[in-house]
């Protein structure tokens, strides 16, 4: 069995990836704080089932009509945010600086807690084949 098949290790693989795609959503969210009418989003937590596979990332969807939005057109793995929870700016702009800050400096902490994990596994691993 190779490493990269072990749970363990996929599960922190996809959770630094996760990370990656989110920073990059909360920086959107602040490079548009001045942009009219605009809702922040946020990205989707990936889940995981209890064999550390993740669960709902093969979900197909149908266009069942015409007048429905082509799948190219989604933004894969984002959902809006009820954009109401603070303030709405007269613009109808809901991006909070303050909120978008915290969330991404929390976001650094759980990435950097997810590359540590990943790497000291790996260093166990080498521990335990021998390999140092």
């Amino acid at each position: 069995m190779s490493v990269a098949g072990l749970p363990l290790i996929e599960k922190l693989k996809t959770r630094m990836h996760w990370h990656q795609a989110r920073q990059k959503v909360i920086a959107e969210n602040v490079a548009n704080a001045d942009t009219p009418g605009f809702k922040p989003r946020d990205v989707a937590e990936p889940q995981f089932d209890a064999r550390g596979r993740t669960v709902g990332g093969n979900l197909q969807v149908a266009r069942t009509a015409p007048g429905h939005l082509a799948l190219d057109q989604a933004r894969a793995g984002m959902s809006e945010r009820n954009a109401t929870r603070f303030e709405v700016r007269p613009s109808g702009n809901a991006v909070n600086l303050e909120e978008e800050m915290l969330r991404s400096a929390q976001n650094q902490s759980d990435y950097q807690l997810a590359a540590s994990l990943y790497e000291k596994s790996l260093s166990m691993l080498r521990i335990a084949t021998g390999r140092r």
